[in-house]
């Protein structure tokens, strides 16, 4: 047991949140209990499991957060107006648009600066859990008050369905879903699914309906003509769908349907028309959990990793070297094929290339290696910096321009100009015998880009792979590094 009191009084709020924030890790991992007296009632309402409420009229009994921090309440144990609680909080939260009493919100939080972020959850975990409720009310015959996973994350999401009820043919379930503080367009809407029983047929069937879209373009996660569901929500489903019928001893197997209400309409707001998803939204979701962050709280998070990179390089015999991916795939690029190059100090640069490479020269770094994914890295051969699909996309264009330097007739180019994505590209390329000249000239391009931003500060150059087409190439310098590198 810890045991503290008022242990945030003196420090700022950075410290604040990094100490509050120490000490739900270790109650939740360390399996300890953390009892601490605090008088800021946002950070306490932020992590408090349990609230006791100690002022001159007693002590309360163990509350839940819901219950301690009700307007009332407050009011009552400071003594406060009306209108001095408004002044401090703001208007209470009308009753109507509170979640109801019992029913859990997903409190997951994320620290993004000075602040406590509140994660969410994607559609495709939206999509599994739907699946569970409908397949548990068919098993059980009796409607779940909540249901919960586990998301490839390893998070468990829990959460109560808007609704769970039988339909001619099986039962459905609603889950609404919750973008956390990382408000999008999908958020609050309902993502349904449809369960049937199918006894003498085991296994899971999963189709796409109304406010799903559809794939029309080659390249995407689906093939051509599927529902937009993804992989890793397929995934989830049948595995939410197996638990149900382990749980409930049935050896058959379900066929379920995924809708989104409201999903086509709301798809005209998205790229995916662009992208060649038409008719509704993709079912989506690596992790099966929405981290907010904030533009400035990503600069500020690779601003950190660029320190304590800086630290380590400094410490090393030789030149001051340093790996850059864009994110994730980048990573695990550089895990599984340049894993020699792991030694050295890495940064991932998020969507915000340009940024990161003028803190590296800040820092001081003498030779980058800047390692990505095509459909992130061919955008510096356009110059664009940020690669956020919301600031520049630009894709089809820089193969399409560098296709035509190299020769391309007319309607290979109006074939990449209507691409749904690079490994789209690099198909079409492939079968116009020009993949080899293209990357070289868009290599090259990227190494000018790169060249220019840096101005002579270190020696950068770039790596580029796709993963359905393995390595593509590297530029000039990048040669050069991974040779020096090498010894």
């Amino acid at each position: 047991m810890i045991l503290l009191d008022e242990p945030t009084s003196f420090l700022d709020i950075k410290g604040k949140i990094e100490l509050l924030t120490i000490l739900g890790t270790l109650a939740h991992t360390q399996k300890l209990a953390v009892i601490l007296s605090l008088h800021e009632l946002e950070l306490a309402e932020k992590i408090a499991d349990t609230v006791v409420c100690v002022s001159p009229g007693g002590v309360s009994g163990v509350l839940t957060p819901e219950q301690a921090f009700q307007p009332e309440n407050i009011c009552a144990l400071y003594g406060l107006t009306e209108q001095q609680y408004t002044a401090l909080f703001g208007t209470p939260e009308p009753e109507a648009e509170k979640a109801p009493a019992g029913k859990p919100q997903f409190e997951h939080y994320v620290r993004s600066g000075q602040k406590l972020l509140r994660c969410g959850y994607t559609t495709g975990t939206c999509a599994a859990l739907g699946a569970a409720g409908a397949a548990r009310l068919l098993l059980t015959g009796r409607e779940p008050e909540t249901v919960a996973l586990r998301t490839p994350k390893g998070i468990v999401v829990e959460v109560a369905p808007l609704w769970c009820r039988r339909t001619d043919t099986g039962a459905a379930c609603a889950i609404r879903k919750d973008g956390g503080d990382d408000v999008d367009v999908t958020t609050g809407l309902p993502v349904i699914a449809s369960v049937v029983l199918e006894p003498d047929a085991p296994g899971v069937r999963i189709f796409g309906g109304e406010g799903v879209g559809r794939v029309t373009k080659p390249g995407l996660d689906q093939p051509v003509g599927e529902a937009a569901i993804n992989h890793v929500p397929r995934r989830m489903i049948a595995e939410a769908l197996e638990r149900e019928a382990e749980n409930a001893a049935y050896t058959g197997g379900f066929a379920v349907t995924i809708s989104i209400e409201g999903g086509a309409e709301t798809a005209k707001r998205t790229f995916n028309p662009h992208i060649g998803v038409e008719g509704g939204l993709s079912v989506l979701g690596t992790s099966g959990i929405v981290e907010p962050m904030s533009q400035q709280a990503i600069l500020d998070t690779i601003q950190l990793e660029m320190n304590q990179a800086a630290l380590r390089a400094k410490a090393a015999a030789g030149p001051r070297r340093l790996v850059l991916a864009p994110g994730n795939y980048g990573l695990d690029y550089l895990a599984s094929a340049l894993p020699q190059f792991e030694r050295f100090p890495v940064v991932k640069t998020s969507n915000f290339i340009g940024d990161t490479l003028d803190m590296a020269a800040t820092a001081g770094f003498e030779q980058v290696l800047l390692v990505g994914h095509v459909g992130k890295l061919c955008k510096l051969a356009a110059g664009v910096m940020n690669t956020h699909s919301h600031t520049a996309d630009g894709r089809a264009e820089v193969f399409c321009a560098h296709a035509a330097l190299c020769g391309a007739r007319r309607e290979v180019c109006a074939a990449l100009m209507d691409a749904a994505t690079t490994d789209a590209c690099l198909d079409i390329l492939d079968g116009a015998q020009l993949r080899g000249p293209v990357l070289e000239s868009i290599l090259a391009a990227i190494q000018m880009h790169l060249d220019r931003r840096v101005g002579g500060a270190f020696r950068v150059g770039a790596v580029l792979f796709s993963n359905q087409h393995g390595p593509l190439g590297e530029t000039c310098i990048a040669k050069e590094l991974m040779k020096e590198w090498q010894n």
